[in-house]
């Protein structure tokens, strides 16, 4: 029975082609929207989620606030070389190391451009750096205590990818390259970590940045800390804002400075991206409420255009619940056609975007993750819109009366 139902749904969908496609226009463009945008937003929440689970649980960041530009510089207060020496005996804190990170005129043959420097710590603290950032040489070596005019590239800085604005020709290890009119020598080229900043650093020790840079030797942007294996990471962190809030004499919310874990950099991120996804959600969401009305309508005019093919199915004994379930399956599978082909549209949308964020940004946490159930649910979703949708049309064609019907159609 309902397999006859379903082709008698099919039937009145095909005799109206072109209505019944219009129809599904706002349902598909709501479901491609959907599939789309969640799966890149989920994909990034992945992406971003694995590169702070290879940080570690195990590390804190500490960085100046109250200024202008990036988070730790041109700050009004920056940190200080005192502050990192009171941090590193916080109990529970293994090791804490300062980074300074600046802009610099870096130029290559006859080619020039502003590129981002990073200072690399000494001693223990490069270790934490490496490890944080996931820094593996393609070429060369990393960075070693004591290399004194010597740098290490980022995967795009070096020319090896699309991403950001790096040297057309490409620099190999023993370069000569001109940071701020100072030359300094290519000792390795870092593996593609996917991390826009990473990518686009050039490493060099500390005393060459201050150097270079003019950087006071009390100044710090960031400070790096590493907790002990035993240690509660959250008490670490209040430990260091009291003492912090001492040395700096702030008041409790009034600091100049944050102290970050990972995990709370995620939920940012996370927070951050779920703000545009809300976004994305209302507009699909208008969308799809105006293919669902498409569907209402096109349903009130089928039911007037078979106004005679009623009255007949009933002059010889169709039942209300027989009209009223042939119309609802028709509106439900309008609906799930519609649904099928966004769902369809959105795996290919967003696998195409991705691709081409991959492809211009060079970072690998441009990526689409695309969920079964998010599939399922779309579709389910779809038909529930045009079986509700289609429930009014179908409570009119059920209780036409016969007579009525054969008398009033043309």
């Amino acid at each position: 029975m309902l397999i006859d139902y379903a082709k008698f749904a099919f039937n009145g969908i095909r005799n109206r082609k072109l209505r019944s496609w219009l129809t599904m226009i706002g349902i598909i463009i709501g479901i491609t929207a959907v599939v789309s945008l969640i799966s890149i937003g989920q994909g990034l929440k992945v992406a971003i989620s694995s590169q702070f689970g290879d940080i570690g649980t195990d590390k804190l960041t500490v960085t100046a606030s109250g200024g202008l530009g990036p988070p730790g510089t041109g700050v009004a207060k920056p940190l200080t070389k005192d502050n990192l020496e009171k941090i590193e005996n916080v109990k529970g804190v293994k090791v804490a190391a300062g980074r300074l990170i600046g802009s610099a005129k870096v130029e290559y043959k006859d080619e020039g451009i502003f590129g981002n420097v990073a200072s690399m710590p000494g001693g223990d603290g490069r270790e934490i750096m490496e490890s944080s950032f996931d820094l593996e040489a393609k070429k060369g070596r990393l960075l070693r205590d004591g290399d004194k005019r010597k740098v290490v590239l980022g995967d795009s800085i070096a020319g090896e990818s699309m991403a950001f604005s790096g040297f057309e020709k490409k620099i190999d290890t023993g370069s000569k390259i001109m940071i701020e009119g100072e030359e300094f020598e290519v000792v390795g080229l870092l593996e593609k970590t996917g991390s826009f900043t990473v990518d686009a650093l050039i490493f060099m020790e500390e005393d060459d940045l201050r150097e270079v840079l003019d950087i006071s030797n009390e100044e710090y942007n960031i400070i790096m800390i590493q907790v002990h294996p035993n240690a509660d990471i959250k008490i670490v962190d209040e430990d260091i804002e009291k003492l912090l809030r001492k040395e700096r004499d702030v008041k409790k919310g009034e600091e100049d400075f944050t102290v970050q874990t990972p995990q709370a950099t995620i939920d940012q991120i996370n927070s951050a991206l779920f703000a545009v996804q809300l976004f994305v959600y209302i507009i699909a969401a208008i969308s799809i409420l105006v293919g669902g009305i498409g569907i209402m309508n096109t349903m009130f005019t089928s039911v007037l255009e078979r106004t005679k093919d009623i009255g007949i199915m009933k002059s010889i004994g169709a039942k209300n619940s027989t009209i009223f379930t042939l119309f609802f399956i028709e509106s439900g599978l309008i609906g799930s056609v519609g649904g099928i082909m966004g769902a369809v549209f959105g795996i290919a949308m967003a696998t195409g975007l991705a691709s081409v964020g991959r492809l211009l940004l060079g970072s690998e946490l441009i990526r689409a993750e695309i969920s079964i159930w998010l599939i399922l649910g779309s579709i389910f979703g779809s038909f529930l819109l045009g079986t509700i949708f289609g429930v009014i049309p179908a409570i009119r064609a059920s209780k036409l009366n016969p007579v009525d019907a054969l008398r009033d159609a043309k």
